[in-house]
Parts: structure tokens; C-alpha cells; sequence
């Protein structure tokens, strides 16, 4: 599943390296007034376009998650930094026990040819804000590279519109059990076009989102305590993989 908006230029290569065997490709469109669509439809025919609800790439991606058909989700950018040769990857951890995969620039196998200092700093501030507040030890937070069961989208509970809709994904999957799983990715520069990412306000945010999700988190906390026959949420077992 891949957001678009204006990426006319970025788009057919990204389609271009997706696997054969992926069985379905949704393009969720944010009103792009460039030939994106156009120019997507000449390299797979076969791909989805489903028109974005709500403005933010949050809005987006909680757009596609509920068109979505196939049992596997896999969301990715579309502006070529992010490698779709690196599907098969997430799939195998899915269908190897795991519940959600994310892809982290930090673990031994990934990097970034495209993260500022500041960026870096700021990743580091949250991530370590993200593994206090959840006692785990995850290397990457804010990498948009993520794939899950279907079946989990309700437990999620999704409702962030912006870029901090990673965050708070992560933040769910933690807070419902799911196994989660981390697999090196290597991001990539955009090959063309300006991001619309805002580091300081798309970074105040993200953090806001993990300090929202915590904060739900404890409030069914003392739920469970006070009604013990909804206790029994499966344990949290975060691990950093190398290459496969």
C-alpha cells in the first residue's frame, strides 16, 4: 500500500521493483494534480487507487488499511526511498510467527543515505522517550517501512492524520501483545520532489502520539485490574534480526 501525492516522477520506479509476487498493490491518492495516476496505471495496470479520506499522511494510510483485501499489509513511501525489493523480508517474519515487522535504518544490515543530523538527533530523542515509557529496546521509530497481519488492524485503533501515524502504529502493536519484529532497511534519498515532512512539527507530534498511547495504555491498565476476566493479553516480544 502506498500513499502518493504528486509523485509522478518517483512513482514508476518504486512500482517497477515491487515483487512479482505481491497479489495487490493499492495507491491511495491525496489529489495529486501532476500525472502520478496516469503514469502509475503504464507500469501495473493491475494496481488499486483508492481516493485518500482526511488530509495528512495518516489520513492516508488509515484510508488504504481499510480498502486493503489481502491478508498481509505492507505500507511503504512513494518516493523511492524506500527499496520494495526489501518486501520479501517483512513477509517471511509474518508468516514466521511474527504479528508486525517494521523496517529500522539502525540495526546491524540497515542505514539511510538520506537522514539529516538533526533528524538523527530527534529520532534518538523520541526513540528513547518511546523505550522508556514501553521498557523495550527497539532501534527506529519514526521509518514509515511497515507490514502486519490484517486480521490486527482493529486492535490498533488507529486515528492519527499525520506523519506521526507510525508512532502510534507502533505504540498500538505494543500495547495489544503483537510479536514484533525489526528487519534492517536501508532508506535511500528521494529520487525526486521535496518531502512534506516538517521535522520540528511532524517531531512534536510523534511525540505527543507516544505520550497519547501510553497514556491509553495505563487507562486500560486499571481497566483490566478492575474487571480481571479481561486480563490474558499476549506477551510483547521485540527483536532486532539481521539480513534473512
Amino acid at each position: 500500500m502506498i500513499p502518493v501525492r504528486n509523485e509522478a516522477r518517483n512513482i514508476a520506479w518504486v512500482l517497477d521493483q515491487v515483487p512479482d509476487d505481491v497479489t495487490e498493490i493499492i495507491i491511495v491518492d491525496g489529489d495529486s494534480t501532476d500525472a502520478t495516476l496516469v503514469t502509475a496505471r503504464s507500469v501495473r495496470p493491475d494496481i488499486r487507487v483508492v481516493q485518500q479520506e482526511g488530509i495528512g499522511k495518516g489520513s492516508a494510510l488509515r484510508t488504504g488499511f481499510l480498502a486493503a483485501r489481502g491478508d498481509l499489509i505492507v505500507m511503504m513511501d512513494a518516493d523511492g526511498s524506500m527499496a520494495p525489493q526489501e518486501i520479501p523480508h517483512y513477509l517471511h517474519f509474518l508468516t514466521n510467527g511474527y504479528d508486525f515487522v517494521k523496517g529500522s535504518r539502525f540495526v546491524a544490515g540497515g542505514g539511510s543515505l538520506d537522514i539529516t543530523r538533526f533528524r538523527t538527533f530527534g529520532n534518538r530523542f523520541l526513540l528513547t522517550v518511546f523505550n522508556s515509557l514501553y521498557d523495550t529496546h527497539l532501534t527506529d521509530l519514526c521509518y514509515g517501512f511497515c507490514a502486519f497481519h490484517r486480521r490486527y488492524l482493529e486492535h490498533l485503533k488507529l486515528s492519527a492524520t499525520g506523519f506521526e501515524i507510525e508512532a502510534e502504529m507502533i505504540a498500538a502493536a505494543m500495547r495489544a501483545g503483537l510479536r514484533i519484529a525489526e528487519v534492517p532497511s536501508l532508506e535511500m534519498p528521494r529520487r525526486s520532489g521535496k518531502s512534506n515532512l516538517h521535522a520540528l512539527r511532524d517531531g512534536t507530534r510523534v511525540l505527543q502520539a507516544v505520550l497519547d498511547a501510553h497514556g491509553r495504555e495505563h487507562s486500560d491498565l486499571l481497566a483490566r485490574m478492575a474487571h480481571p476476566r479481561r486480563r490474558g493479553s499476549s506477551e510483547i516480544a521485540v527483536t532486532a534480526l539481521g539480513p534473512t
